[in-house]
């Protein structure tokens, strides 16, 4: 992998020695999650959506129902930022200027579109799902054409990006190492919990491989 080309729109300003634009350091934040807060222009305001989405090599693969103003506005090549940020810890300094967080955050841009080819939608729409639950599509019956219909998927291409990376303990004023009081990070773990299933799960019908799979998995 290579590195994205540092310029006005995606470059790190503030605390610009955590920032990363590495795909590989991009992409791996982008991986972890699966909720992006999508930025966009409506009517000269601006917007942000959070939006399920999927990692699809150099793109982003968005969803939403077909008639939502959403997919209207990002139709036809309109510029879009999203941005995917997982926080690992609180950072309890010395100082309240000196707390803070641990956290993994990407910020990408580039021009989305609507995807209209029945085959790049399903691609899509299995990318989405393994994104969240991995193995699962294969476990479960096709989309209904009704389905299909409701639902539209969107193409992000990744024109710029950058990664933001914060980690480690705190970074106190050489003078306030010497105050008696506690200093360190309090973790934060974003890890799947056990499956529960629902009141009409039959008898006996157990949590297929991927559903236990997910158990313990931290984002």
């Amino acid at each position: 992998m290579g590195s994205f080309p540092v310029t006005a729109r995606n470059r790190v300003r503030r605390l610009s020695e955590k920032a990363r634009y590495e795909e590989a350091a991009v992409f791996s934040v982008l991986d972890a999650g699966f909720v992006a807060h999508v930025g966009f222009i409506d009517r000269d305001r601006p917007v942000v959506i959070p939006m399920l989405y999927a990692r699809d090599g150099g793109r982003l693969l968005l969803h939403g129902a077909s008639k939502a103003r959403i997919v209207r506005l990002l139709a036809s090549e309109t510029p879009v930022c999203a941005n995917v940020t997982l926080v690992d810890g609180i950072v309890a300094a010395r100082s309240a200027f000196n707390s803070s967080l641990n956290y993994r955050s990407a910020v990408v841009f580039g021009r989305a579109r609507i995807l209209e080819a029945e085959e790049q939608r399903m691609h899509a729409l299995r990318a989405l799902s393994e994104q969240v639950l991995p193995g699962r599509w294969d476990e479960l019956r096709p989309p209904a054409p009704r389905e299909l219909k409701m639902t539209a998927v969107i193409e992000l291409s990744i024109e710029s990006a950058s990664a933001k990376i914060a980690e480690g303990p705190p970074q106190d004023e050489e003078e306030d190492y010497a105050i008696p009081i506690w200093a360190g990070v309090i973790p934060i773990a974003s890890t799947l919990g056990n499956p529960e299933g629902d009141a009409r799960v039959p008898p006996g019908v157990e949590p297929s491989p991927a559903i236990l799979s997910l158990a313990g998995r931290r984002l």
